[in-house]
């Protein structure tokens, strides 16, 4: 425990300084995270004898960033691209690449390279708006990269302690059976009350930040599920152990897969400074 509390202190210093610093810093640790992401998915499922594309794969990553970073208009193109091109490797690799090897690789590039590819697109957002607190001043894109990780952090914080408290009846028992309905409610009331404080604090319209709050504790919930799903399958407990007491990047981040890209499109969908 005292190993993960202190690697979970040195992550959120390390988290602080990327995400407040931006720019190259930020796209390039961004584009670290998504190789070591892949690399955790494509060992998982060679578990189960699948021939995932990995070095393939690196260079679909690096294109979906690339196009985040520099070409945000080609993001769009690029996804259906890389499903394009990974299904031509069972055609052109018929001895070496199976059809479901194909897919399983796909599917995993857009499942972990369009979410971080979103975060990228996030932190970019509107530099030229600006929010002063009693913190310091953040853009808006800066502002709403905290807003999506502090709501992450706070579903999952909030059911594991409501859960742990209160927890009688399970939620998935035959995924995750230490998921509880009264972690998920508490989770539910918790994230949703944080995010609405942080827009509050922000001076966005409340409504709307509860909204978003309520969405990220759902979609952190199935993003959780989904790992939770994809590692019984291959048959592993942890992705990985490159972040001590805490796994694999693959499982700090599962949430995020499904949150970045929530909050990256309800900003681009819900005038939150027009009010």
């Amino acid at each position: 425990m005292l190993l993960r509390i202190i690697t979970g202190i040195v992550g959120i210093a390390a988290a602080a300084f990327v995400i407040q610093t931006g720019g190259e810093v930020f796209a390039g640790f961004t584009l670290l995270l998504m190789f070591l992401a892949w690399f955790e998915y494509a060992r998982a499922f060679a578990e189960r004898g699948m021939g995932i594309a990995l070095f393939t794969g690196f260079i679909a990553l690096g294109l979906m960033w690339y196009a985040a970073w520099q070409r945000p208009e080609f993001l769009a193109l690029a996804c259906p691209l890389i499903i394009m091109v990974m299904l031509l490797e069972s055609v052109l690799l018929r001895g070496g690449t199976s059809i479901l090897d194909a897919l399983a690789s796909g599917a995993g590039l857009i499942y972990i390279g369009f979410p971080f590819a979103c975060l990228l697109l996030l932190r970019n957002l509107m530099p030229e708006t600006v929010f002063t607190t009693e913190i310091g001043t953040f853009t808006f894109g800066n502002a709403f990269v905290w807003i999506m990780f502090i709501g992450t952090w706070a579903s999952d914080t909030f059911a594991y302690f409501t859960g742990t408290a209160i927890g009688r009846h399970k939620l998935c028992p035959s995924i995750s059976p230490n998921k509880t309905i009264e972690g998920f409610m508490g989770s539910l009331l918790g994230t949703t009350a944080v995010v609405a404080g942080l827009g509050y604090f922000l001076n966005l319209p409340l409504e709307e930040m509860a909204v978003l709050g309520l969405l990220i504790a759902i979609l952190a919930t199935l993003g959780d599920l989904v790992e939770s799903v994809a590692k019984r399958y291959v048959g592993i407990k942890d992705s990985g152990n490159i972040i001590p007491g805490h796994g694999g990047v693959w499982d700090r981040f599962d949430s995020v897969l499904f949150t970045a890209p929530l909050v990256y499109y309800f900003v681009q969908f819900v005038n939150l400074m027009g009010k």
